[in-house]
């Protein structure tokens, strides 16, 4: 008998004699998403690409400060990532694999654009009274506005690191597949990327 004219369970009654709704089915993990997605399946690719835009924007936007280059390397990622995805080792992490198509985007536009102002090229905070709340306010603002432009001064690659280990929360071992490196030059471009930060937020301590 084919499948299709076989009779259907009827849903269970509810208290109220009514039928009860079914429970929506979970979306498949990112594996079972890679491998329809591999094969053609544009609708899996896009739960993948619904699922994982808004912290590869996130990341995007921290490392290259532009909302409108960030869309643009998402973007350009997607379409990469699309493309290259028979290439794509099945048991990976399709999300450390798209961070790291984002980063090496960011960091090839990083590299076109000209050389950022000096980290002692942030201004000091202005004085503020203590007393107040709305001075605090826009204090704590351009403290905040500070950091961005000392990360903006970082040379690319500490960039990189620091923004994936310190505001996406990623494991030193990710951080090297990502950035293509090895753990200890991690390590060590985010030591050096945090003792420029501490050093140009002197000012704000």
């Amino acid at each position: 008998m084919p499948l299709r004219s076989l009779p259907r369970s009827p849903a269970p009654d509810g208290p109220d004699g009514l039928a009860e709704p079914a429970e929506p089915a979970a979306e498949p993990d990112d594996g079972v998403l890679t491998v329809r997605a591999s094969e053609g399946d544009e609708d899996a690719f896009a739960v993948l690409v619904r699922r994982h835009s808004g912290r590869l924007l996130a990341l995007a936007q921290h490392l290259l400060g532009n909302r409108a280059d960030a869309e643009d390397a998402v973007q350009e990622a997607f379409i990469s990532a699309w493309r290259r995805l028979p290439e794509f080792r099945h048991g990976a992490s399709f999300g450390t694999w798209m961070y790291r198509i984002v980063t090496n985007r960011c960091l090839n536009t990083l590299r076109r654009r000209p050389p950022p102002l000096p980290l002692d090229g942030i201004p000091e905070p202005a004085a503020v009274d203590a007393r107040s709340s709305p001075p605090r306010v826009a204090e704590s603002d351009a403290a905040a506005a500070a950091l961005a432009r000392a990360l903006l001064a970082l040379q690319p690659d500490l960039r990189a690191c620091w923004v994936l280990r310190e505001l996406h929360g990623l494991h030193y071992d990710e951080i090297a597949r990502v950035v293509g490196g090895s753990e200890p030059t991690v390590r060590g471009r985010l030591v050096r990327a945090r003792r420029a930060l501490m050093e140009a937020m002197r000012p704000w301590r």
